[in-house]
């Protein structure tokens, strides 16, 4: 399918995890992505195992400790972790991943996008869910535009 619609599927979930985020926010795409979420009116859950909070709001261990549970999930973290997090993911049933990346390697693990992909989750290889929809802004609009062009934003989802 096309990165559009992969992305309106995405956005579409109400309740997103976002790991990676950081008690220090200052130049984490973790923290922008979970803040501009929330702003957004989206119910967002910050995943850190090393903190209690982030960004004043409380911060979970893992996906399975979100009380209630998420229908989608933001990897922001390195890609050495994006394994476990899909798999996590997979198992508590959660189907929309998204492994965020601007304008370095991000948080995509080619492996691990390939591993979810078999077990039906659809998975974002790249770009950043500020770039599309009600989540984005100008600025992000164009790094999508420039993303593309170098490939750091996938045209099409598998």
């Amino acid at each position: 399918m096309k990165i559009k619609q992969a992305a309106d599927d995405f956005l579409s979930c109400r309740r997103i995890a976002v790991t990676g985020v950081s008690r220090n926010p200052k130049g984490h795409g973790s923290n922008t992505v979970y803040t501009r979420l929330r702003e957004r009116g989206f119910e967002t859950f910050a995943v850190n195992p090393n903190a209690e909070t982030v960004e004043g709001d409380t911060a979970y261990p893992n996906l399975a400790a979100i009380p209630g549970g998420v229908e989608a999930v933001v990897i922001g973290t390195s890609p050495e972790h994006a394994d476990a997090t899909v798999h996590e993911a997979a198992d508590l049933g959660i189907r929309h991943v998204w492994m965020h990346r601007s304008v370095d390697a991000g948080s995509v693990s080619p492996e691990a996008a390939a591993w979810g992909r078999e077990h039906g989750l659809t998975i974002i290889e790249g770009g950043c869910p500020l770039m599309f929809g009600e989540a984005s802004d100008g600025a992000h609009k164009a790094m999508c535009w420039v993303g593309k062009l170098t490939g750091k934003v996938p045209r099409t989802v598998q």
